[in-house]
């Protein structure tokens, strides 16, 4: 099996970081310091190697360093099987987010086809217990990791119902303002469907054949929408005056939620204690890993922001087991070096400090 690595990561105004250079090899990353000294930063820049909208969900104007505003820029060597690639990710000031690969510019859903990346920070904790929304994009990071096209026609879908629901909004009742765009979102979104649905199977079936400390979680898609295009576009075209009494499209797959049960116990995800939760959480980013690992024939890179913060020295300890095991470069951060202590020369290091709103990255031979 082949690995997935960054051997170079450069920010240039980007956040609390007017200038960094970070130079690494293929081992987990461990990266330690003080609170707000722009350590998830780093982990955001990493992120935004794939396609979306980064782990923080930001507009690319609210990445640049302040007060200069001059824009930023993020630069990575990416190693994957059998190639090297140099990926830029920039905004000039107030300018959208512009991607190239190799010196060639093109479009965020080309990242997903060179690179795989996964994540967890803290603002995923209460996935369980919060709305649907965050599911189904936790959902579809899981499937688009899985089916790189998920993100086009993720776009498409979204696109389509926009202008679907403005419609709506203005009362336009004509049929054949809805006929094409209805088209469009009935072949896009049995598309998404069919893909969550198959993303669900790969994790279900790499969470069966691994043994690991973490418990299982049994998911289950709950949409209810036509699966099939032909059908989904009638019931869209059906539903139309129900649509615009309410003014925004009623079925589809953005109605889609996941349940998810602690497999064991018989437990909904949402009773199961805050660490129970997070296991969980854990337990399907090594599962999606591990597929990924199956699939694309390398491991994904990890994003861990403050992964130790609701685990025991135990559980810690066995996740840096399995990410080593599993060969990913990890990129993870914590306030003090010794949460990586079972890590040890497994990982490498990066103590980052801040001083007058600039932060500072040095590098550690080993972690912890």
């Amino acid at each position: 099996m082949g690995s997935l690595s960054l051997s170079q990561l450069t920010l240039s105004h980007f956040r609390s970081h007017k200038r960094a250079v970070i130079d690494v090899d293929a081992r987990p990353v461990a990266i330690h310091g003080p609170n707000g000294a722009g350590k998830t930063n780093i982990l955001e820049a990493v992120s935004l190697l794939s396609p979306g909208r980064g782990l923080r969900r930001s507009s690319a104007q609210d990445m640049t360093r302040r007060p200069e505003a001059l824009g930023w820029k993020v630069t990575a060597i990416l190693h994957a099987p059998g190639q090297v690639h140099e990926i830029e990710v920039w905004s000039e000031a107030g300018s959208a987010r512009q991607v190239r690969i190799d010196g060639k510019a093109v479009p965020q859903t080309a990242l997903g086809r060179i690179a795989r990346v996964l994540w967890l920070i803290p603002a995923m904790d209460r996935l369980w217990i919060e709305g649907a929304e965050g599911r189904r994009r936790f959902l579809d990071r899981m499937t688009l990791s899985l089916s790189p096209d998920h993100a086009d026609h993720s776009l498409t879908y979204e696109k389509a119902m926009r202008e679907r629901n403005r419609l709506l909004k203005d009362m336009v009742r004509e049929p054949s303002w809805y006929v094409a765009l209805e088209a469009r979102m009935a072949e896009a979104g049995a598309a998404i469907h069919h893909e969550r649905v198959r993303a669900l199977r790969a994790i279900a079936a790499a969470q069966d054949a691994a043994e690991t400390t973490f418990p299982t979680a049994s998911l289950e898609l709950q949409c209810d929408m036509p699966t099939t295009a032909e059908d989904l576009r009638a019931a869209l075209a059906d539903n139309r005056m129900r649509d615009l009494s309410a003014g925004r499209t009623l079925i589809g797959p953005h109605r889609a939620d996941l349940h998810g049960v602690y497999a064991t116990k018989g437990v909904p995800a949402r009773d199961c204690s805050t660490g129970e939760q997070k296991a969980l959480l854990v337990s399907l980013m090594l599962a999606n890993a591990r597929a990924l690992a199956a699939d694309f024939g390398a491991p994904p890179l990890l994003l861990l922001d403050e992964v130790a913060a609701h685990l025991d020295a135990a559980r810690q300890a066995a996740l840096y087991d399995e990410i080593s095991a599993l060969g990913a470069q990890a990129w993870m951060t914590g306030t003090g070096a010794e949460l990586f202590t079972a890590l040890g020369a497994r990982g490498q290091g990066l103590y980052v400090t801040e001083t007058d709103g600039i932060s500072t990255v040095s590098s550690v031979k080993n972690a912890g």
